[in-house]
């Protein structure tokens, strides 16, 4: 089996010799999609117990990492429209997982801050995220897996 119908048969995308793929082996945009659906399933499978989405476990990640963040930074940070964050904070906050105060220093500025609860969720997304890159990056030695995130920083970064 190619290396593509591995990946292919991992992301769920499998080609089962019914169909000519034409040129879509040669698309960057073709290998890029089937390992983004791969990553995605894996680290939706492990997170699976935690009821977290990736964004939602990258916003307590990033709320963690900077106590009395803004809404407004977070979705700028994760690509993210004001409204669809507001929305994911009002989640989080739902199940206890944050808190939000008004800055003192303006008024108009909702801080973000992590509850123990939060600080919790955050410490077993972390250990499930280890757990679920540990697999992918297993298939990498460590100069091929400096390669491969060089490479794709040059593309995101392009945007």
């Amino acid at each position: 089996m190619s290396e593509i119908d591995l990946l292919a048969a991992e992301s769920g995308l499998a080609n089962t010799g019914k169909l000519d793929l034409d040129g879509l082996p040669d698309l960057l945009g073709f290998h890029l999609r089937l390992a983004h659906v791969a990553v995605y399933r894996d680290f939706t499978t492990a997170l699976a117990a935690l009821d977290l989405t990736q964004k939602q476990c990258a916003t307590l990640q990033l709320i963690g990492a900077n106590p009395a963040v803004s809404q407004v930074d977070l979705a700028a940070t994760l690509g993210t429209d004001r409204a669809t964050m507001m929305a994911m904070i009002d989640r989080l906050e739902q199940r206890g997982f944050v808190i939000r105060r008004r800055s003192t220093e303006d008024r108009r500025r909702q801080e973000l801050y992590l509850t123990d609860a939060g600080q919790t969720m955050l410490a077993d997304a972390k250990r499930a995220i280890d757990g679920h890159e540990r697999g992918f990056k297993a298939r990498f030695t460590p100069a091929e897996l400096k390669i491969l995130v060089a490479a794709l920083s040059r593309i995101h970064n392009q945007v």
